[in-house]
């Protein structure tokens, strides 16, 4: 029989709101970090929170509110990392080299972290001497939205050591939950960094007018461009038509819940990049993708048209009518 785990979720957006949902049903003990005091009280009163998924109940019969991330982390004996990449290094800089010691860490951040050019595993590793064996990466395709509506879901928890992936996938697992297991937690973790990426190109198209059609295509070049690099940065025996790769990449190229889809939409139609961010007001992880994924790819020179398109079209500030036409020719 599994020991009870006491589990801690750091973050409190949309998609920790979501975890927190999926792991009540099975954690009797949970731990969930909230920065600010305010959204910590407005849970604890109402039991929901304000910000994110607002219509979520938290059980606070299972789940204990904690505003100070050292205390969360400490009592904890899986920690689920679940606030954007950008902001990572950041949230954990004041804690102790140490802090993961003896523990199971899971990110469930799509996104690389921008101070460090780095996927969220290899920064636990390097900066908090992780071993590989005990982190974790959730992937999907699986959007916070349709969680908080049980609408039935799809995880995949990728783990070198596929007997914790296994522990982690019984505390997700439940009625509208399925989970598997993987051991690549590199190939999923960068597919799921490169999703976001595609889901701004395809955002951009939508935004410029190109039909289903192009869109059928972008996509399939897309996986193409996937499968070209995780099998360069870490090749091994993998099948990228697996939901974890292929499924992650369509939900978030096609969904209306698809904030990276959403925000290249708006560059589409001729917002620029601050004002569509600025509109948002949520995090597009794919923007910050964009730009490491350029410096990463310096090093692998993998073939990467669509990934560079919407580097050129953020970053070099070329217009999206002009690169996009470029892009139309290097596809097929």
């Amino acid at each position: 029989m599994e020991k009870k785990l006491k589990v801690a979720v750091i973050g409190g957006g949309s998609w920790a709101t979501a975890i927190i949902k999926m792991l009540s049903n099975n954690c009797e003990e949970l731990l969930w970090w909230i920065r600010k005091s305010e959204t910590a009280d407005f849970i604890k009163k109402y039991k929901h929170n304000p910000n994110y998924l607002s219509a979520v109940e938290i059980n606070l019969d299972r789940v204990v509110i904690n505003t100070s991330i050292s205390d969360t982390i400490k009592q904890a004996d899986m920690v689920v990392l679940a606030v954007p990449a950008a902001f990572l290094a950041d949230t954990l800089s004041k804690l102790s080299k140490h802090c993961f010691e003896n523990k199971i860490i899971v990110s469930a951040i799509k996104g690389i972290v921008p101070q460090q050019n780095k996927i969220v595993g290899e920064y636990l590793h390097d900066i908090f001497n992780v071993n590989y064996q005990n982190i974790a990466v959730i992937s999907g395709p699986c959007h916070a939205e349709e969680v908080a509506l049980e609408k039935l879901s799809y995880l995949t928890i990728a783990c070198s050591n596929t007997n914790n992936a296994q522990i982690i996938a019984n505390q997700l697992m439940c009625r509208y939950i399925k989970c598997s297991v993987s051991d690549d937690i590199f190939g999923t973790e960068y597919s799921a960094v490169l999703k976001n990426i595609f889901a701004i190109a395809s955002g951009i198209c939508h935004g410029l007018g190109y039909g289903d059609n192009f869109q059928a295509v972008l996509v399939s070049n897309a996986i193409q461009e996937i499968e070209r690099f995780v099998n360069e940065v870490h090749p091994i025996n993998r099948d990228i038509k697996h939901s974890a790769y292929l499924g992650d990449l369509l939900v978030t190229a096609y969904s209306q819940f698809s904030r990276n889809r959403t925000f290249g939409n708006m560059l589409g139609k001729g917002y620029s990049v601050k004002s569509a961010q600025f509109e948002m007001n949520m995090i597009a992880e794919g923007y910050y993708a964009a730009k490491c994924l350029h410096e990463i790819n310096k090093k692998h020179q993998v073939n990467m048209p669509i990934s560079a398109a919407v580097y050129n079209i953020i970053y070099e500030r070329i217009s999206p009518v002009i690169e996009m036409k470029l892009l139309t020719d290097k596809l097929s």
